[in-house]
C-alpha cells in the first residue's frame, strides 16, 4: 500500500482530567484517577481515528512547596505506572498505539527492553517506547543517589541505554521460533544472537528473554529539544514530540532537526515530528474562550507559581513579584527545553 504523505498523524496525551493545572477542580472534570477513566478516553481516541495515546511518567512526588504541591494533580502522583496501565488498554482495544515514557536515568537496558517487548507482544505490535532522561534531582533520592546527575551524563548515559535496548530488541530474528514438533526445534539456533556489550555504562550479554512482536519492536520516541536530546532524536527516535510555542520555533525545530538526519544515513520519512497543541473546543471563538476563562479561574497563585518555577528550570520564583520582572535565571541542571 502507498503511503499518503498528506495524512494527519494525531496522538492523545492522556494526563489524569487534563493537561490544565487546575482542569481536576472543574466542576465537569472526570476523576481521571481509575482504568475505567482511562478505557473511556482511550476507546474515544481510537474510535476518532486517532494514531496513539501517550502517557508521561514520573519517579517522584515533588514536595518542595507542600502547600502548592497539595492542591494540584500534576504534583508527581500518578494512577498507574504507564507500562502496566497500556498492558491493560492493549487488552480492551483494537488498533491504536500505545506509548509509554520510561526513563533512562534509573533503570536498566535489558529490564525496560522486555517490559516494552512484552507490551508489544500483548498488543500485537502496538507499542512505544519515549526515551526521557530524568532531571528532577528529588527523584535520585528514590534510586540510591546523593544528588542529582548532571544533563550531560544523563544524555550520555541515555546514548548507549538506547543502543543496549534496540540491540536487545534485535537479537532475535522474526522468524527465530519455528516450534516444530516434528523436528523438535523450538527455535532456530542461527537466529538468534547474543550483544556481549561492554560499555562505560552498561555491561550485558543478551540476547533478550521476549521473541519480537508482529511490528519487529516498539518504535522509538523521544521528546528532548536541548542538542543532546535533538541529537539522540535524529540518531535514533522514529517519532518526535514537539512544544515549539510559535509558527516560526516549529519551524525551525522541524529544519534542525530533520537536517541532522542524513549524517546518521537516514531519510526524512525516518522520522515524524508531531507538535503538541493545547486545544479547547467550542462550537465558537466566544465559547472557547469562556471555557478557558473557566479553567484559568481555578489556579491558586501559590499553584501557578509553583507551576511556572518547575517550567523555568527549577528555579525558585516564590521570592520575586508576581507582577515584577523575571529575574536573570543561571544556568540549570534540570529540563534545558520545554
Amino acid at each position: 500500500m502507498t503511503k499518503r504523505k498528506d495524512q494527519m498523524k494525531l496522538g492523545a496525551f492522556l494526563l489524569f482530567t487534563g493537561h490544565h493545572v487546575a482542569a481536576w477542580r472543574h466542576k465537569e472534570a472526570m476523576q481521571g484517577t481509575e482504568l475505567a477513566d482511562y478505557v473511556a478516553l482511550t476507546r474515544m481516541a481510537e474510535d476518532a481515528k486517532f494514531d496513539a495515546v501517550f502517557l508521561a511518567d514520573s519517579l517522584e512526588v515533588r514536595l518542595e512547596k507542600l502547600a502548592a504541591a497539595s492542591r494540584k494533580a500534576h504534583n508527581g502522583v500518578l494512577p498507574f505506572e504507564p507500562i502496566a496501565l497500556l498492558s491493560a488498554l492493549a487488552a480492551v482495544t483494537n488498533n491504536i498505539g500505545l506509548i509509554a515514557t520510561a526513563s533512562a536515568t534509573y533503570t536498566e537496558p535489558f529490564n525496560l527492553a522486555r517490559q516494552f517487548a512484552s507490551l508489544d507482544r500483548l498488543s500485537n505490535g502496538r507499542a512505544g517506547w519515549n526515551l526521557v532522561t530524568s532531571p528532577d534531582p528529588k527523584a535520585s533520592l528514590n534510586f540510591g543517589h546523593d544528588g542529582q546527575i548532571l544533563h550531560a551524563d544523563r544524555y550520555e548515559r541515555a546514548e548507549e541505554f538506547a543502543d543496549v535496548v534496540l540491540d536487545l530488541w534485535r537479537s532475535w530474528d522474526d522468524d527465530a521460533f519455528i516450534r516444530d514438533r516434528e523436528t523438535g526445534e523450538y527455535f532456530h539456533p542461527d537466529k538468534v544472537r547474543t550483544l556481549d556489550h561492554r560499555g562505560k555504562h552498561f555491561r550485558v550479554r543478551g540476547p533478550l528473554n521476549v521473541a519480537r512482536s508482529e511490528q519487529g519492536h516498539p518504535v522509538l520516541v523521544q521528546a528532548g529539544a536541548s542538542e543532546p536530546g535533538k541529537e539522540l532524536a535524529a540518531r535514533t527516535a522514529e517519532l518526535v514530540f514537539a512544544a515549539q510555542i510559535t509558527l516560526e520555533e516549529s519551524t525551525r525545530y522541524y529544519s534542525d532537526v530533520k537536517g541532522r538526519l542524513l549524517k546518521y544515513g537516514r531519510s526524512d520519512d525516518d522520522l515524524k515530528i508531531m507538535p503538541g497543541i493545547f486545544p479547547v473546543v467550542g462550537k465558537t471563538q466566544a465559547e472557547a474562550d469562556e471555557k478557558f476563562e473557566e479553567l484559568q479561574a481555578l489556579v491558586q497563585p501559590d499553584v501557578g507559581l509553583d507551576f511556572l518555577s518547575r517550567f523555568s528550570g527549577g528555579f525558585d520564583l516564590s521570592g520575586y513579584l508576581l507582577d515584577g520582572p523575571l529575574p536573570d535565571m543561571p544556568e540549570t541542571n534540570w529540563t534545558k527545553s520545554r
